[in-house]
């Protein structure tokens, strides 16, 4: 039986990580290609702190950015700086690039 103390990651999920709740139930929902299609996109969207430059993927923070376009400002706590302020969003193709 779950605790509600329980953190919302899993540990056997990919990268060491997990997923979030929501990235299981959608995973689990959707046909196989749509999932490896919706995480790919989740990896390839970053969020970057205009504080400190520190930046993450939607995936890795437990979200779904898949099929999106524009590139959206959010008000948030930094996990790098722990400081609050605007992380601009943006898709990242290659990472190289």
């Amino acid at each position: 039986m779950k605790s509600y103390n329980e953190p919302h990651l899993s540990k056997n999920g990919p990268d060491g990580h997990g997923m979030s709740w929501i990235q299981r139930f959608f995973k689990a929902i959707f046909p196989t290609s749509w999932g490896e299609s919706m995480e790919t996109d989740s990896r390839a969207w970053k969020l970057r702190c205009n504080g400190c430059s520190f930046e993450q993927s939607f995936w890795h923070m437990g979200g779904i950015r898949w099929k999106a376009y524009g590139n959206q400002s959010n008000y948030m706590k930094c996990k790098s700086c722990g400081e609050r302020s605007w992380h601009q969003a943006y898709k990242k193709e290659h990472d190289g690039v």
